[in-house]
């Protein structure tokens, strides 16, 4: 075994880490979180007027969040193996600037296409701080404790989500600030992180020779995954589902895929190991991940539209609204956190919180433009609490066992297919949900005496420009389609949880590394 280097010599272990010192070295990387989801909450109710305001469609809308997320997964598992091989910490400082960079051409954009693509680029970054915190954390902190410091992880994810929508309907409610600073507003954020993470950070990085980055199995994800996921929200659209493009870019998808997976197998170092990816607990979490990313992104992504459109209040009104599901993750993640450290059990709380997350899911599937606002923030606490108490506890399952060698590309597996299934979520949702109010426009505006051609109002978001008649019923056409869009994520979280279910029982350690992994460098030392 090499020899121990001068950073890992510098650092204390992580088991002989105080309370105190395990907080100052996670300061940096809880604003860097902070940065990172108050990127997408700040602009959640923000975006009907943004999209408005560019005069974009509600393809364009979807797209606007799809681009992030589909960026993002296509990049995690790079970061992943990256972090394996290379500085922890320096690399969590490239995602921030690559996210820096992102966000500043985002509120700069001058048309729904150029915010698109600089949205692709942001979850770059994006798709980096995703991955690299739960390593960086994972290198430091033994499992068995990491339950405990995942209820502070939860109460900044909490605090970014109800904050954000707060604070982008506040951006874009008062005249003299402006969409843009949505943008804007989170780059003081990040250059704080940068600095605390260079003043508090100390992680250890194993120094390896010979390494061997697999470019070719990396290309071949990105671009399997991005050609999957750039043909769903165009399908029954733009084309049919049985068409030339479908065949082609289903096709081309699958194509790609496997020989991803060809590549992988035999890549020395692979980006997606298939070693863990065939182990029971991290198969079974990446099923629960996938269906959890599908459900909560996918649904999440439009209730700002739902208050908005669909019930009329305005995006500061609207964050408030939102106000229970951010409270129900608060609330999980931290009191589950702490239950987790004390029992080791890890099982039975991710498979509560899927059954609550479905039951919220099924509540919401029954709202419409007229539901009580109380039912609704009955459904929206009871998705919170289901998200924190599932969501940070499936990567926790698997990065459980694995060594701490392969925690990168492990904990970037399951964070891959999490983001993936996000993206499906809001381009499937968004797309079923354009059809579903397309056809509610057009129907409902010739059953007023509109002429022909007027479901085209549908198209557009600013609906404020559109006629007080035209108004009510695009607002009860987004409204009445937001519960069928529930309806499929309830029947995605089914999935999830049958998942969980046959996760297998494990006691979280309460070392660092595998048992196994420790004998085998003692035996090398000897």
């Amino acid at each position: 075994m090499s020899a121990p280097t001068t950073s890992q010599a510098a650092t204390p272990a992580a088991e002989d880490m105080s309370h105190r010192q395990i907080l100052e070295a996670l300061s940096g990387l809880l604003l860097v979180l902070f940065v990172a989801m108050l990127s997408s909450t700040v602009v959640s109710t923000a975006l009907p007027k943004i999209i408005g305001a560019l005069e974009g469609s509600q393809t364009q809308y979807t797209w606007v969040v799809t681009a992030t997320l589909l960026s993002a997964t296509a990049t995690t598992p790079i970061w992943g193996k990256l972090a394996d091989l290379f500085s922890k910490k320096l690399l969590v400082q490239i995602a921030i600037v690559v996210f820096v960079l992102g966000s500043v051409i985002s509120g700069f954009s001058q048309s729904a296409g150029q915010l698109i693509a600089a949205r692709a680029f942001q979850g770059i970054g994006v798709g980096g701080l995703q991955a690299l915190v739960q390593v960086v954390i994972a290198a430091m902190i033994p499992p068995r404790e990491r339950g405990r410091y995942n209820g502070y992880l939860g109460g900044v994810m909490a605090l970014a989500t109800v904050g954000g929508p707060l604070l982008g309907g506040l951006i874009v409610d008062t005249s003299w600030l402006g969409w843009r600073w949505c943008f804007f507003v989170g780059v003081p954020f990040a250059v704080l992180a940068l600095i605390l993470l260079q003043l508090t950070l100390h992680v250890h990085t194993e120094r390896r020779e010979n390494v061997k980055i697999d470019y070719l199995g990396a290309t071949l994800i990105a671009a399997g995954v991005s050609v999957l996921l750039i043909w769903i929200p165009f399908v029954d659209g733009s084309f049919a589902w049985l068409s030339w493009q479908t065949y082609a870019m289903v096709g081309g998808a699958i194509v790609l895929l496997a020989l991803a997976v060809l590549v992988e197998s035999r890549a020395a170092e692979p980006v997606v190991p298939l070693d863990i990816v065939r182990e029971r607990t991290t198969a079974l979490s990446i099923v629960a991940s996938l269906a959890v990313g599908m459900a909560m992104f996918g649904g999440a992504v439009f209730l700002g539209q739902y208050f908005q459109i669909g019930r009329g209040y305005s995006p500061t009104e609207a964050g408030l609204l939102t106000i229970p599901l951010m409270a129900g993750v608060l609330l999980s993640s931290i009191i589950v956190g702490r239950i987790i450290t004390r029992t080791g059990r890890i099982k039975p709380y991710i498979i509560a919180g899927l059954i609550v997350l479905l039951a919220g899911f099924v509540l919401l599937s029954f709202i419409d433009h007229e539901t009580s606002l109380v039912y609704v923030g009955l459904g929206m606490l009871l998705v919170g609490l289901g998200v924190g108490a599932s969501m940070q506890n499936l990567v926790l399952a698997v990065q459980n066992t694995v060594p701490l060698r392969t925690i990168g590309a492990a904990s970037a597996t399951v964070a891959f297919f999490r983001s993936m299934g996000g993206a499906i979520g809001v381009s499937v949702l968004g797309a079923v949900l354009a059809h579903r109010v397309t056809d509610r426009i057009t129907h409902d505006l010739a059953a007023a005496g509109f002429p022909a051609g007027g479901g085209d109002a549908g198209g557009s978001l600013n609906v404020a420009a559109l006629p007080e008649a035209v108004q009510h019923i695009v607002r009860a056409a987004y409204g009445d389609a937001t519960g069928h869009i529930f309806l499929i994520s309830a029947a995605i979280a089914v999935a999830g949880l049958v998942a969980a279910v046959f996760l297998p029982r494990a006691t979280l350690r309460a070392s660092l590394d595998l048992p196994a992994r420790q004998a085998e460098e003692t035996a090398d030392l000897g």
